[in-house]
């Protein structure tokens, strides 16, 4: 048991914690970053920290997607259910603030190009037989995060709840007799 409780890294626990998409359910794979802050979040596109806090006033779910965040950001990032970088990496602003929020981000997604003027982002940049691919995805539209492993869906994924259950508790319980720091 104890080598067991040994050999499970922090984070694969952490992991464990966040809510996770659906594997059975259909999804549409827009582009791909880092997995930077664990978990599964979806909501409606938005682009700046203000219009994040409108939104959440009104009861929508939100993703707040920005080049890069910064700590002006912090208001949207709080209301927001994840955050989409199209800039920086584990240790980015957006990375290290969703983890201390317990949000779900994906960061570095270099496929991505925001247009703040135009309120939309752009995706792919690929060229296949003299032909450029492009997705155009407008402020409002709902998409789906998945900072477990990076992936950024277009649309509404169903999550599933994190549960403390079956093997996780056993593992748990194993713990919690070879712990020994005391936390009420």
């Amino acid at each position: 048991k104890e080598e067991a409780v040994r050999r499970v890294r922090p984070d694969a626990v952490t992991q464990i914690l966040h809510p996770t998409l659906d594997p059975s359910a259909p999804r549409k794979l827009i582009a791909t970053g880092l997995a930077a802050s664990p978990g599964a979040a979806g909501g409606h596109l938005v682009f700046s920290a203000a219009e994040a806090e409108e939104e959440a006033k009104t009861g929508r779910r939100v993703i707040l997607a920005r080049t890069e965040t910064s700590p002006e950001d912090i208001h949207g990032v709080r209301v927001a259910q994840g955050i989409l970088t199209a800039r920086g990496g584990t240790t980015s602003h957006a990375a290290v603030v969703a983890r201390g929020m317990g949000k779900c981000c994906v960061a570095g997604c270099s496929a991505i190009t925001i247009d703040y003027d135009k309120q939309q982002m752009t995706i792919g940049t690929s060229v296949a037989q003299d032909e450029q691919t492009q997705l155009v995805v407008e402020a409002g539209a709902y998409v789906t995060l998945d900072g477990t492993t990076g992936e950024v869906f277009l649309g509404k994924v169903p999550t599933v709840p994190a549960s403390v259950g079956g093997d996780l508790a056993k593992l748990l319980d194993w713990s919690d007799s070879y712990r020994v720091l005391q936390v009420r």
